[in-house]
């Protein structure tokens, strides 16, 4: 169960209300009045919580949970437990998601980290010739620089900077310590902690006597929707803009370099590295440690593998792993390969290589 002195719960809601939200289906005989007043997971839920099923892994904490109604597949409606109300998806952990968004809204967009929502603290910094919207929380120790645009909503963390001429749009949540300058962001934009938006890129014409500083003349361009996790960073365009796309997600400490521009919705797990003037299309995932080498393009609903070196475009909806990546049935052909080679005994057979 949520702490309250971390998170405000909404509840509760009647089962009917819940379904119409996520888009459930009531089973037979569920009394659509009935009220849960918390999620919880299956062996951690009492009486009165909701939890749900996704994982046939958890088949078992279905059958014994004491949840008092869950989010299921109709294929396991046979397993529920006597007296369990259930709420039937054929995408009971998105259903879930959408609940839970239900009981803590101000969870799903971000809220305020100091106590004083809808104010501008007295030991902030704001310019005078900065714009605040209806509503916007400017917490101890954040500075809003000149001309800057904050929209409707919109929190500005402690010790967060958001430098001159920057705008930013309605309901976004801008974390403790997060740096914005040379960047527009749109609505709805979450940057936990740390996140650094808009420095220089890194660019320099190399050689002798000394490596010279190309002035990075661009901007960092987040469209609505964007979430951003702590430490992650954001390089602003040489000249062209870095783009990140609506709905895309970015996990913790992810550096993305200028001139990057993402498709909508794609995912980008922690520690990836994305390179200079490189092109995501929509839907692209990249798993954890990425690496892609820049002025390529990995198209749209593309895959790559956790720890993965992309150095050649990638075809649409293509599934590529390893380093240098590659189709991922051809690279496990060649771990197969390199397995088995360590298997041979010494000028050939098998079996181990001390011949024992």
């Amino acid at each position: 169960m949520a702490d309250p002195r971390f998170f405000n719960n909404n509840g509760p809601f009647a089962l009917g209300d819940i379904a119409r939200r996520v888009g459930a289906e009531l089973a037979p005989g569920v009394d659509g009045s009935r009220q849960v007043d918390d999620i919880a997971a299956l062996d951690a839920a009492s009486p009165t919580h909701l939890s749900f099923l996704d994982n046939p892994k958890y088949i078992a904490a279905f059958e014994a949970t004491a949840a008092g109604a869950c989010l299921v597949h109709p294929r396991y409606v046979e397993r529920a437990p006597k007296g369990l109300s259930l709420l039937l998806s054929k995408e009971p952990y998105r259903a879930y998601a959408l609940a839970s968004q239900l009981f803590y809204p101000e969870e799903a967009k971000g809220s305020d980290t100091f106590g004083d929502s809808g104010t501008v603290h007295p030991r902030a910094n704001v310019h005078p010739s900065a714009k605040l919207g209806q509503g916007v929380t400017v917490e101890p120790g954040a500075s809003i620089g000149a001309h800057a645009e904050i929209g409707a909503g919109s929190v500005i963390g402690v010790n967060a900077s958001i430098g001159k001429g920057c705008t930013v749009g309605r309901d976004c949540f801008i974390g403790p310590n997060v740096t914005v300058s040379h960047a527009h962001i749109g609505d709805r934009v979450l940057l936990h902690p740390g996140v650094c938006i808009g420095q220089d890129g890194f660019g320099f014409a190399m050689g002798l006597p000394r490596h010279e500083k190309v002035p990075q003349l661009g901007r960092v361009i987040i469209q609505d929707d964007v979430e951003i996790g702590a430490n992650t960073t954001v390089d602003r365009g040489a000249g062209p803009d870095t783009i990140i796309g609506e709905g895309t997600k970015i996990d913790n400490l992810v550096q993305i370099g200028h001139n990057v521009v993402t498709g909508r919705h794609c995912i980008v797990v922690a520690q990836t590295g994305v390179s200079g003037s490189a092109k995501l299309g929509d839907f692209v995932v990249l798993a954890a440690q990425v690496g892609v080498t820049g002025h390529l393009t990995i198209n749209s609903g593309a895959q790559i593998a956790a720890r993965g070196a992309v150095v050649h475009d990638v075809p649409p909806g293509a599934r590529y792993g390893g380093a240098p990546a590659k189709p991922v049935r051809e690279w496990a052909r060649e771990i197969a390969a390199v397995k088995n080679l360590g298997k041979r005994k010494p000028g050939g057979g098998s079996g181990d290589a001390d011949g024992e």
